[in-house]
This record gives C-alpha cells, structure tokens and sequence, in this order.
C-alpha cells in the first residue's frame, strides 16, 4: 500500500549532477564557479557564526533585500529572498498555478521545471525550441498563469535578446518568470523588464556568478504586488541567518564578482574554440558553461563514460535533442585544457 499522493508515486524526481565521493576529479558537470567567494562573504559568514545563531534570522531577509536594492537600482519591496532559485520556482508555482492550470516553457530547459509544475498538479505545455534555440513561436497560445523562460538556457547556453522576451511578456495571458541564473555571463539582462510590465518576474541565484552554490540563496525582482503575493506562500523563514550574513556582502562587492566573470567568459571563449577544433558543434554560450554536440559518428554517451573514467565530469543527458550532446561547465584555464586534453585522447 502506498501512502503518496498518486501523482508523487508514479512520478520520477529530479536528478542532479553526480558528486563524486572522493577527490582528484576534474568537475565540470554541474555549472559550480571555479573562483572562491567574495572575502567579503566569507568574513560577513564568519562574523554571523556566533551566539546569535539561536535567534531566528529576519524572516524577509531585509539586509539583503536593501543591499541589493542599492546595487541594482530598484525598490526593497520588489525583491524577494529565497533559499536557491530553485525555492523561486516553487514559490512561482504555489502562487499562480492551481491544479490543472497550465505552465508553459519552451524545451529542452532546466530539467526541473516539469518536476515542479508535476508536485504541483499543473499541466505542463513544453513548446519545442526552433534548431537554433531561438524563442519558440506559439509560447504564449499556451494561455497559461505562468510562463517559465530560462534566460541564458539551461543546457543550450544560448540567450533570447531582451526585445524578444519584451514580445513575449506582452503576449502571455499570465505571468512571465524569467530565470537568470546565468545572465551575469551575457551580454544583457532583462531587469529593466519588471518596472514596464506588472507581470514580469526576474529570477536569479547566488550560486553561480557569486561562488555560492553550497550557500543556497537565490532572490527575485519583480513588481511589488507580485511579490508581496509571493511572500504569503514562502516557508516562513526560509533564509539562514549565515546564508542572509554572506550573500548580503557578496553582492555588495560588485568588483570582485565582476572580475570572476571577466576570467570565466575569457576562457568559454577558449573553450568554445578548442571543442570546434576537435570537431564538436557549439551553439554561441552566454553561460558558464558550453553545448557540445559530439563530432559526427560518435555517441555522446560512450565520450561521457570516456571522460569519467578519466575522472572528468561533465553532463550527459539520453534523452531527445541532448543525447548527442555534453554540456561542459567552464572552469579554470588549467581545468579547461584538461578536459580538451583528454577529449583529444579520446577523439583520435
């Protein structure tokens, strides 16, 4: 006899990179930066490491909610907190999506959405991304109460230019949520989007650009009655008193985060170019982390297994549209030559 909800037991979780159990692993498989935090943020995770940790932490993260408001030029009141963006995603779901309600994004995307939207009891609309991951026609026919936009997409790396995603949020019946967990690697952003359209939603984590992905803290920007509403279905304290501590400093040192992504775009760069030499296809990344589609004739899973012998981690998915690909997250300029090092030795 099962004692799940039927929808939970027949469902399949979600699965993240493998985290391997032992050192000497070159890991670019699950999109870390390869830079250490801010020393700011560790000083800050430091200080808060004390006897105040009996005390519960401020239950809307107002020290960050200000700081962050300072940096990137909006209101305290349009900013959420949340444990990862991921946390985000829910919070987008309990509050927009009934059961049977629909939730649109155009796929291949973040693996997790349809996890989220399935717990939820919502009706998924994956449109197809065009070859070239352009943004798919039809998206917003869906009529859906929320539209889901990874914006760089996950695994594709590729960006939709913000005029695009302009069109789109004028066109869904309900609210856009764009995820920019890694628009600090592109060329532009849509924040702006929030202050012209009362149903846009921007959302955006720590982990990536910032270093702190075992921090878990993510946050979203968007009009104050969307997230005031947001806020009612959030646990309630849902962010850490060492977590508020360090992405309160970390994003407060705009150069030290600016300087991690200078290096990290520099070598994608180099990246990019060493896989086309050796035959792979890439579409043009504005992440922190590289499409590979394996030169003709091989199987991307066999060149995966390959590399993990070798104790190089990089993502592999068998499933349509990806199983001929690798997605390979960029690391240090010395952790990049290993991984072109040992694709070579592979390759020939």
């Amino acid at each position: 006899m099962s004692y799940f909800r039927p929808t939970i037991e027949r469902m399949e979780g979600y699965v993240p990179g493998y985290q391997p159990k032992e050192p000497g692993y070159v890991k670019l498989n699950t999109n870390e930066n390869p830079y250490p935090p801010s020393p700011r943020a560790l000083e800050a995770i430091a200080r808060a490491a004390g006897e105040s940790l009996r005390l519960y932490p401020d239950p809307t993260g107002r020290p960050f909610r200000e700081q962050a408001a300072r940096v990137l030029g909006t209101s305290p009141d349009r900013i959420i907190c949340a444990n990862g963006s991921d946390e985000l995603l829910t919070m987008a779901l309990r509050s927009f999506c009934g059961e049977g309600d629909a939730v649109a994004f155009p796929t291949p995307t973040y693996s997790l959405y349809p996890k989220l939207a399935e717990i939820q009891g919502a009706h998924v609309v994956a449109v197809e991304f065009p070859e070239d991951f352009s943004l798919p026609p039809g998206l917003a026919e869906a009529g859906a109460p929320l539209t889901l936009l990874c914006n760089p997409n996950a695994p594709s790396g590729t960006l939709t230019p913000k005029a695009e995603v302009e069109r789109l949020a004028r066109s869904v019946a309900g609210v856009l949520l764009v995820d920019e967990a890694y628009v600090a690697f592109a060329d532009e952003d849509c924040l702006d989007l929030v202050a012209r359209h009362e149903n846009v939603v921007i959302a955006r984590t720590l982990s990536k650009s910032h270093s702190l992905a075992g921090l878990r803290f993510g946050f979203a920007v968007g009009p104050e009655p969307l997230i005031a509403g947001m806020a009612k279905v959030k646990e309630s304290y849902n962010v850490d008193r060492l977590a508020l501590a360090g992405a309160t400093a970390a994003i407060a040192d705009v150069e030290w985060t600016a300087e991690n992504v200078r290096k990290i775009r520099a070598t994608r760069g180099r990246l990019i170019a060493g896989l086309r030499e050796l035959g792979f296809t890439c579409p043009p990344s504005q992440a922190n982390f590289v499409f590979a589609r394996v030169p003709q004739g091989r199987q991307a899973g066999d060149v995966f297994e390959r590399l993990f012998e070798r104790k190089v981690l990089v993502r592999y998915w068998n499933a349509p549209r990806l199983d001929d690909c690798l997605r390979i997250t960029v690391g240090t300029d010395g952790q990049t030559a290993t991984v072109l090092d040992t694709l070579r030795e592979i390759l020939t």
